[in-house]
């Protein structure tokens, strides 16, 4: 499918294209895999990056001021299976471009799929014939060259492996098996495994020719106790770029199973005012709410209640929270942004104090200031601003230290919904966990409400010592004073 759009200016032109190159194939051979010739092909992006560099060469040919081009591989596999037997096998491929191009101050972009014959001339002949009618922007435009990254360090992102599907089958039913293993377990939710390849190739009329691949592989498991009405249900995964470092299916499946397991028989609570402590796995959505306040785009709109805040002290001395897209074999790691900035490790907070807002070009032009490196982009999108690897750092206290003195309190596991208001702060969501009382974790609990602000919030948070890096943001578990905690 051939898409044309008008950025900034909301003007949708679809044309329609018979051609898909894409595949899907459903239940295929067990024992199908890839062979070391078909590797390299998946690895190689030397066509897509020849592509790009005749789409950027044949929209200046057309007109165009400056362009840049974006090449999208992606490539997937999964299983699924329930109660022993394989439910879905899927395997997909897809190459996707996109062309940006700029006239004076107005830009266009469009994507397609299919690059046969004359495509190229005929997208870039579109793509500036739109941008000539396109409404001018006065902050539209490629990067600086002198921002542009010219090192790429090795991050080790791709593993060479690629699981064959009879490997994946192996994960999710081990997966399964072990978390029905577990006493208390009535049933199984599912289970799957997967492997892909993502990567994307960049280049631009001001000399920049950048690529990058990361592989992925996930495991995951969800398991139900009880029966009826009374039933609950938990999960957990895991997922790297690299299967050595993934956890093994057992381990996946047991938790899942002992995690469902801990929730049966919920209780309900009173309304009332205390401590709130978040376990890891949801104590990083707290610093996803930071990050899409300090998102230069709501900055520029003015739709963040952060908007008046840079350089002020938003939370403790000791609270430190760091993007970085640096970091070996991170799940969103890479060495220039989508717009060839050259990308760096930053501190978002540093000593509680708010240093930065996350910006591409566009933006930053808006504001004044100089992009962050932080641009993300489809092939059918300008660029957007927006985090890598997100984690907060590890304070002192052990998470049982950091409830000990909690006469009561609750204890999150589970958050439902998105009732955070990102132009006033305000924080409402659905939650399940267990009771804290002297201490201790005591009965599970479900159905309230956690409510606050996100001002009170930052301003008591209070990190353990656990911090582990499993996802996209990572945290350890959280302490927040005086949450509003809705029950019966």
């Amino acid at each position: 499918m051939l898409e044309v759009r008008a950025i900034r200016a909301h003007l949708w032109v679809p044309v329609p294209n018979p051609r898909l190159n894409r595949i899907s194939f459903v239940n295929p051979s067990p024992s199908s895999t890839l062979s070391p010739k078909a590797n390299r092909d998946l690895f190689d992006q030397s066509a897509l990056s020849d592509l790009a560099q005749r789409l950027v060469e044949a929209a200046k040919r057309a007109g165009a001021d400056a362009a840049d081009a974006v090449a999208v591989r992606g490539i997937s596999q999964g299983v699924e299976v329930r109660d022993g037997r394989v439910e879905e096998s899927e395997r997909s491929e897809g190459d996707d471009v996109g062309l940006r191009v700029l006239v004076g101050q107005r830009q266009a972009v469009v994507s397609t799929n299919d690059v046969s014959g004359d495509a190229v001339t005929k997208l870039a002949e579109r793509a500036v014939a739109m941008a000539r009618v396109a409404p001018s922007d006065k902050y539209v435009g490629l990067a600086d060259p002198a921002l542009l990254a010219r090192d790429f360090p090795d991050l080790d992102l791709l593993d060479p492996n690629v699981p064959a599907t009879a490997e994946l089958e192996r994960r999710a039913l081990e997966a399964e098996a072990a978390a029905l293993a577990v006493k208390g377990v009535s049933k199984s939710g599912g289970a799957s495994a997967s492997s892909g390849i993502g990567g994307m190739v960049l280049v631009t009329s001001t000399g920049f020719h950048g690529s990058y691949l990361r592989s992925s592989q996930g495991i995951s498991a969800t398991a139900i106790a009880g029966e009826g009405t009374s039933m609950e249900r938990d999960y957990d995964f895991t997922s790297a770029p690299h299967g050595a470092d993934l956890l093994s299916p057992q381990a996946v499946g047991r938790s899942a199973g002992e995690r469902t397991v801990a929730r049966y028989n919920p209780r309900k609570v009173e309304t009332c005012k205390v401590p709130v402590v978040f376990d890891p796995r949801v104590a990083g959505s707290l610093v996803g709410h930071l990050v899409g306040a300090i998102n230069g785009a709501s900055i520029a709109r003015k739709t963040s209640f952060l908007k008046d805040k840079l350089g002020q002290q938003l939370f403790a001395k000791n609270i430190r929270i760091i993007d970085d897209p640096l970091r070996k074999r991170g799940l969103r790691s890479q060495t220039f942004d989508a717009e060839g900035v050259a990308v760096k490790t930053i501190a978002l907070v540093d000593e509680g104090v708010l240093t930065t807002w996350l910006l591409d070009c566009a933006t930053a032009r808006e504001l004044g200031l100089t992009t962050t490196g932080h641009a993300h982009r489809g092939v059918s999108s300008s660029p957007s601003p927006g985090p890598y690897n997100l984690h907060l750092e590890a304070g002192t206290p052990t998470p049982a230290e950091l409830i000990a003195d909690i006469g009561q309190g609750f204890y999150v596991t589970d958050l439902i919904g998105s009732g955070v208001n990102g132009v006033t702060g305000d924080y409402s969501r659905g939650a399940s966990g267990f009771w804290i009382e002297n201490g201790e974790l005591t009965y599970p609990v479900s159905e309230v409400t956690i409510a606050g602000h996100l001002f009170e919030i930052f301003k008591s948070m209070q990190p353990a010592n656990n911090l582990e890096f499993r996802y996209g943001i990572n945290a350890p578990t959280v302490r927040i004073e005086g949450l509003t905690l809705g029950g019966r």
